[in-house]
């Protein structure tokens, strides 16, 4: 997978180390000459150059990248970098870092954004999520399609126990993706069942959460 990624600072270069460390092939997009090190990120390729000028992005051939990722401190750059990869070069999937959660709800399909990551979302979801049984934590929204993806830890005591998978009277295009128990990671099948103290995630669109509570008696 070829992935870019606007923005080579503290954040930019993590997300490469991470995919570099996956096999994954990263081109990293820096405006300022002196922050470009090739050594801090070995097998990356670097453009010196605004990913937010349209020339920049043609010149690195950005329509034959998979994935723009919009790593920078300001969230007007990434939102431009968003909408340029998307209308400008069709690239599949746009991720974009809010820097300021007041700005959050501009992160959405009109400015090419699939996918927004606000670090202050997330870390009040770990929060809750490390705290919360018996309750619906939202962990991350996907724009494109809006859905979320949700936690919910099954309290010891629940009726559920011991129930299929097949059996969870699920509301409807919600789908059940792992079944978290102690160290296990499952992926859930029809005759798995579910119990008491299990961590369930789950994509669901917003407007049957409260539905999904109920189907799982957390109401």
């Amino acid at each position: 997978m070829k992935v870019a990624i606007a923005g080579a600072g503290a954040v930019g270069r993590s997300i490469a180390r991470e995919l570099l460390a996956n096999r994954h092939e990263v081109t990293l997009f820096e405006r300022e000459s002196r922050k470009v090190d090739p050594e801090a990120v070995p097998g990356a390729e670097w453009v010196t150059g605004d990913a937010c000028e349209l020339a920049i992005l043609e010149r690195a051939g950005l329509q034959d990248y998979d994935v723009m990722v919009a790593a920078t401190g300001d969230d007007k750059a990434n939102l431009v970098v968003a909408l340029l990869a998307k209308t400008e070069f069709a690239v599949n999937r746009v991720v974009a870092r809010v820097n300021d959660p007041r700005n959050e709800w501009l992160f959405d399909e009109d400015w090419g954004v699939d996918t927004a990551v606000s670090t202050p979302r997330m870390l009040a979801s770990l929060v809750e999520e490390a705290v919360s049984v018996g309750d619906l934590v939202r962990l991350m929204t996907f724009r494109q399609g809006q859905a979320n993806l949700v936690e919910m830890t099954l309290p010891d005591n629940t009726p559920l126990a011991g129930r299929p998978v097949r059996k969870l009277a699920l509301p409807r295009d919600v789908a059940l993706v792992a079944i978290l128990r102690g160290n296990r990671v499952i992926a859930p099948q029809s005759d798995d069942s579910v119990e008491g103290g299990d961590e369930l995630v789950f994509v669901a669109p917003e407007e049957v959460e409260p539905d999904l509570k109920d189907a799982m008696h957390l109401g």
